[in-house]
């Protein structure tokens, strides 16, 4: 387990209690109950945003893929400009330079039908844009989850993810994600040692 910059974050609010270990480990079965296709989108991002290792080798399966990871590098390019722009306040004139790229690279993530809702996106981009981040995410998210390039059921579905706990949080922790799950070679188990 890595971690990568030094921004990003776990859930919505954390407990000051939890200890780190109790904190990751929630990170991790939080990870688990996403869909493989979801962990699987979630594992590529974080390898083309912080450059861990060649995406298009490692999880491209044929020529569309390939071209859908190079688009994602361009989009994810914006990623460092989006971290400096975070607000340090909730003024509406501070938040427009932010909002609008975030929701735009929201909007092509959400685009590959990967993310399944609210918690799939939020669990990304903790840990793409940082802890500071979180309490613009709710609204980028129903920005690029309404916007007109998905198909009205994927509009719907997403837009109903997102709960009212988390759209009406009354704060946000600042505590930075510690789990950033990474991809897993496939080890040949031998036969004979299982037999035994």
């Amino acid at each position: 387990m890595a971690v990568y910059g030094d921004r990003g974050f776990g859930a919505m609010t954390q407990s000051r209690n939890d200890g780190p270990g109790l904190l990751t480990l929630a990170e991790i079965k939080e990870f688990a109950g996403f869909s493989a296709a979801t962990q699987r989108y979630v594992r590529r991002s974080l390898d083309v945003a912080f450059d861990r290792k060649d995406a298009i080798a490692v999880w491209s399966r044929d020529m569309v893929e390939a071209s859908t990871i190079q688009a994602q590098h361009k989009f994810y390019d914006k990623l460092p400009e989006i971290r400096a722009l975070i607000p340090d306040s909730s003024s509406i004139e501070d938040a427009e330079p932010f909002l609008v790229p975030l929701i735009t690279v929201s909007a092509f993530d959400l685009g590959q039908g990967r993310l399944d809702g609210f918690a799939a996106y939020r669990f990304l981009y903790e840990r793409l844009i940082g802890a500071d981040a979180r309490p613009w995410l709710p609204s980028a998210f129903c920005a690029a989850a309404s916007m007109p390039h998905l198909q009205p059921e994927r509009r719907k579905a997403l837009l109903q993810s997102i709960s009212e706990a988390a759209a009406t949080a009354p704060g946000w922790s600042k505590r930075q994600p510690s789990f950033y799950p990474e991809w897993v070679e496939k080890v040949e188990s031998d036969s004979n040692s299982r037999a035994r």
